[in-house]
């Protein structure tokens, strides 16, 4: 008994030193008490394992089993149900069910007792088990099913019994990003499970799609199957799964996680129910000077922080008003970065990897650089940014109605600007200035963001104090 409480304990100090409670703890909201490994505060590592982890805790007991298994002292109901399916102790099992512990409660490895029972043989354990209805396809944190287990170890007559009731046999699939040690497993790593997709709504189509992830919504996006085999495809995963990690700003879309270790990958950020700016701005139309303004200001923040990550710089390359969230508060939030794959020419020099896979030239806010495929700068979000502000105050994408391959090639090939047409009773004439720089056609011209940002706060506070607006004071979401 004392060997077997040792054993226990060393399975729950590993559980502690290798950070996993920590990781099972966070990013849940809400589960079923009898799904809740927070409820369950130990890890069954005495006995078979599970088929598919990768770290044995302790020997299989086959040279022993002329050894009186006890039940340890102090040990919760969960893990009671778990040690006497090992044990195969079926009279033991039953009373515990009886009192009302749940039949398909789970450790902190996701492990029921039917899985206890599967890699251990017991026929009858398996057979009351399933009398009262466990879950015959329920996994582990590793992706293994009771019938898994039990044809891993050999245990005919329960893998037999399970397949008679319907069990089904998952292929086992692993992802070009798949640890060999548990301890190496991303602390973002979500449970695939958890997470439950339908179709998009209000997020850009062929990218994102809205899911549930614990009773919250979630954007989640998922690499397609034809990438798994492709080397391109799976560093530009990794690429933006880095990039969203770390950072962290209010007006910078947050990460949430990813799945990295199940098929299908998928990376989960926040989801935003108003949609982005450019639905925002086609059903508005020209904003007021305030809101404008507010807004320019959320965008410059958001990709200043961008501009300062250390060590090194995101360039967005991309932004446009359909990479531009609104929360629900009225706040904007930069998203989309780290989509287009770079070749670092220096520290602030940058040039795309693949222009002609990567880029869509008929985007209006792509900048000269990017467009004719030349080395850029940060400087390339600046003169989106002046497009996009030019949006806003005129209420029309640039050279509206021509199409928007033809104004992105006069205005990255023929260098020609759209003419801002807003009366100067509108807006100050500042803000012409400010856009007209941001859209220079040489890049060493254009504004830096902390210096954007410094312009507009002074707009906003001067206008205040002179009564330019009389819309000042309205809240940023009427």
């Amino acid at each position: 008994m004392e060997n077997i409480a040792a054993q226990l304990k060393r399975g729950i100090s590993r559980q502690f030193s290798t950070g996993s409670l920590r990781r099972n703890l966070s990013r849940q909201f809400s589960r079923q008490s009898s799904l809740d490994p927070r409820r369950n505060n130990l890890r069954f590592s005495f006995g078979r394992q599970s088929s598919l982890d990768p770290i044995r805790r302790s020997p299989s007991h086959d040279d022993d089993d002329d050894v009186d298994l006890s039940v340890p002292e102090n040990l919760d109901s969960t893990m009671n149900l778990l040690f006497l399916a090992c044990r195969g102790d079926v009279h033991g099992v039953e009373d515990l069910l009886n009192q009302g512990v749940d039949v398909n409660s789970i450790d902190l490895d996701g492990r029921t007792a039917l899985h206890i029972a599967a890699c251990e043989g017991h026929v009858e354990v398996a057979r009351l088990l399933l009398s009262r209805k466990a879950n015959i396809d329920a996994r582990d944190r590793w992706g293994s099913t009771a019938a898994v287990d039990a044809k891993y170890y050999g245990n005919t007559e329960v893998y037999n019994i399970l397949k008679s009731r319907g069990a089904k046999i998952p292929k086992i699939r692993k992802t070009p990003m798949t640890v060999a040690n548990p301890r190496e497993v991303p602390e973002y790593e979500l449970n695939p499970l958890e997470l439950h997709v339908r179709k998009s709504d209000g997020i850009t189509k062929g990218s994102y799609q809205v899911a549930k992830w614990n009773g919250t919504k979630v954007s989640v996006k998922i690499l397609d199957k034809d990438c798994y085999t492709d080397p391109e495809s799976i560093n530009a995963f990794k690429h933006e799964l880095e990039l969203l990690e770390k950072v962290r700003h209010p007006n910078v879309v947050q990460f949430v996680g990813a799945v990295t270790q199940n098929i299908p990958m998928m990376i989960v950020s926040e989801y935003h129910s108003k949609g982005d700016l450019g639905s925002y701005l086609q059903k508005k139309g020209r904003l007021s000077p305030s809101k404008a303004l507010r807004f320019a200001l959320d965008i410059a923040r958001g990709v200043n922080y961008l501009h300062e990550c250390k060590p090194d710089p995101v360039i967005h390359c991309d932004l446009k008003p359909k990479n531009i969230l609104l929360d629900n508060g009225g706040q904007l939030k930069v998203a989309g970065f780290g989509l287009l794959r770079l070749s670092k020419i220096s520290p602030d020099k940058a040039k795309l990897a693949q222009p002609w896979a990567d880029t869509d030239l008929s985007s209006l806010y792509v900048a000269p650089e990017i467009y004719k495929d030349e080395i850029f700068t940060k400087s390339v979000d600046a003169y989106s940014f002046g497009l996009i502000l030019y949006e806003m105050v005129e209420g029309l994408q640039p050279f509206h109605p021509k199409p928007m391959e033809e104004a992105a090639k006069l205005m990255c090939l023929e260098g020609k600007r759209p003419q801002l047409r807003t009366k100067s009773k509108g807006y100050p004439p500042v803000v012409k200035e400010l856009i007209e720089e941001c859209w220079n056609p040489e890049p060493g011209m254009r504004p830096i963001f902390s210096e954007i940002i410094i312009r507009l706060d002074k707009i906003v506070s001067n206008c205040s104090k002179q009564g330019w607006w009389k819309d000042t004071f309205k809240l940023p979401w009427k």
